[in-house]
């Protein structure tokens, strides 16, 4: 169609009249830089930011004099959505103009249509644009949902959730990939993909897919796809011409509305996170973000990891409490990047009580994040997901997860050090010998390790695991206590003492048929504040309130710990 296409500034400029979070990102650093734009030019298409980097090497964002950024604009306020615009090999200039700020000067182009190397032109889905993807990593076993960034006739861009990226790697080879328009019309293809990164700043991926091995019929109707994206794109775009309408691939059928209509409802449901909140979160992001460079750059992001374990460290000594109850916001993570924040989380907890000044923390804290990265580097065929109940073949094969993790840190050359190495080694171990890898016994396990493994095995018992329902606090310290010739009693004690018997991001239930989530505790271990969300008598409502001490009488006798599913309550990610 080559229909004339409206600068890129105007795309950009509709989207900064909204929240919205610009970030720079270059395949050779594994961290986004944040920017503002200081100045959009629509007459030149001249735009410019500001960028604050502490580092020397602001050039290594501008490779060959050019800059790649992701635009995340938040639009609406009662169902707030997500929009996005993302620009490649833009000719860029940085200058210095203080200590730590940046302004580089951008060369946006002058069509939102990009022609690639090959010739062929790229169609980004912009101004509300929207197509679902589905992509089989797995035939019967694995299939990973997204959603349509751009089109050519030789591929896409596809986002898709951090937290699905675990089984997908450059090169890798897609078995099929579906594209889903709004009007119900679907293109089915094999795949390849070119390239795996972080999209944005929110927790989501980029997969670039190169279409492969398309009979005449399906890239006749490929074809018509990037026609008609090529119509929209322009239609939205605002362009006056005979030949610029709506195409009716983008108006939504019937199952389109309903989905639509279900995700509003779960975008209006989210609770809003706080700061503290928020930073937990965006440790569970860096995580997963250092475990795709590992696996498709094949490098040890030693800065990412060390990031997290200072931003635990530090919201330890900003307010250990909030934070507790901040931790306990993962429980809708894949279970390995929960389970490494959380423990990570409480390891910090304890170790600073002991000791504000141990040298210990910083090493400990990251070993405790790195122990699990090997479960989601078994991902395969055998075990195409870490979400499924598991038979007895695959239990097995996770089990190695922590010789898998010793040697692709070999393979990267990364040397642990020895109070690093000794939780992941040994943050599974037991005292009797009855734990793995190794069965080693209580005389070869330090003060450490054992803290490790209390911290662990509680965090295993009080969450769901392969189709066993999650163990109610009291019950999961009889658990290991019982098992004393397995744990060390004295290290129980002490997490009993710290956390108590009602712990902080736990769900109580009072006799008035109140449920509430235990917001803090007092020293002798009772809640003294509880935000309430719901009252049993009215179990259609949903509540919010949060209530201290002075006013917990009025809702009854605390009776117990509970499951939040046995109530249908869930904790929504932003």
């Amino acid at each position: 169609m080559n229909l004339y296409a409206p600068p890129a500034a105007n795309v950009i400029r509709s989207l900064l009249q909204h929240p919205y979070v610009l970030s720079v990102y270059t395949k050779d650093m594994p961290y986004v830089l944040n920017a503002d734009v200081a100045e959009l030019d629509m007459a030149t298409s001249r735009m410019i930011l500001n960028v604050e980097y502490s580092g020397t090497d602001i050039e290594h964002y501008l490779p060959d004099g050019e800059v790649s950024f992701d635009l995340e604009a938040i639009k609406g306020t009662e169902f707030p959505e997500r929009e996005t615009y993302s620009l490649s090999h833009i000719t860029a200039r940085a200058l210095k103009t203080d200590a730590m700020l940046y302004r580089l000067e951008c060369q946006l182009p002058e069509s939102v249509f990009v022609t690639e190397k090959r010739g062929e032109v790229r169609i980004p889905f912009i101004l509300g644009m929207q197509a679902r993807v589905h992509i089989d990593v797995y035939p019967h076993a694995l299939n990973i949902p997204g959603k349509l960034r751009n089109l050519s006739v030789g591929g896409c861009m596809v986002e898709i959730d951090l937290i699905e990226s675990i089984a997908l790697e450059a090169g890798q080879i897609i078995p099929g990939i579906t594209l889903e328009f709004p009007n119900g019309e679907r293109f089915y293809a094999e795949g390849k993909i070119r390239h795996i990164r972080p999209f944005g700043n929110s927790g989501h991926a980029a997969l670039g897919i190169q279409f492969m091995h398309l009979q005449p019929s399906a890239g006749e109707a490929l074809f018509h796809f990037v026609n008609e994206a090529e119509r929209e794109a322009a239609f939205r775009s605002g362009m006056t011409s005979s030949m610029v309408y709506p195409s009716p691939l983008f108006i939504a059928g019937a199952k389109e509305k309903r989905i639509v209509q279900r995700e509003n409802e779960i975008r209006e449901k989210r609770i809003r996170q706080t700061p503290m909140e928020q930073g937990v979160q965006e440790v569970a992001h860096r995580l997963q973000i250092g475990l795709m460079y590992m696996k498709s750059h094949n490098t040890f992001p030693h800065e990412i990891f060390y990031d997290c374990v200072d931003t635990l460290i530090y919201l330890v000594g900003k307010d250990r409490k909030s934070l507790l109850y901040a931790l306990s916001i993962l429980r809708d993570e894949p279970d390995w990047v929960r389970q490494a924040v959380q423990v990570a989380g409480k390891l910090a907890d304890m170790l600073l009580l002991r000791d504000p000044h141990s040298y210990e923390v910083r090493e400990a804290v990251l070993g405790a994040l790195l122990h699990t990265l090997g479960k989601p580097l078994l991902i395969s065929a055998d075990l195409p997901s870490l979400k499924v109940n598991m038979n007895p073949a695959q239990k097995a094969i996770l089990r190695g997860h922590v010789l898998v993790l010793r040697n692709k840190l070999a393979a990267l050359g990364w040397e642990l050090t020895p109070i690093c190495a000794d939780v992941i080694d040994n943050a599974s171990e037991r005292l009797d010998g009855g734990g793995y890898p190794q069965g080693k016994l209580a005389a070869q396990l330090s003060p450490l390790a054992r803290l490790v493994s209390i911290i662990k095995v509680i965090n295993k018992l009080v969450h769901a695991r392969n189709g066993r329902p999650p163990r109610m606090p009291l019950e999961a310290y009889r658990k290991i206590y019982n098992a004393e010739a397995a744990y060390d009693r004295e290290t129980m004690i002490e997490y009993i003492q710290t956390y108590g018997l009602y712990p902080i991001g736990s769900l109580a239930k009072y006799a008035g048929g109140y449920l509430g989530w235990v917001v803090d505790i007092e020293n002798k271990g009772k809640p003294r504040k509880v935000h309430i969300v719901k009252n049993l008598r009215f179990p259609e409502t949903n509540i919010s309130s949060v209530m201290s001490k002075g006013d917990l009488a009025q809702l009854g006798k605390l009776e117990k710990i509970v499951n939040p599913a046995d109530y249908g309550i869930r904790v929504l990610k932003e």
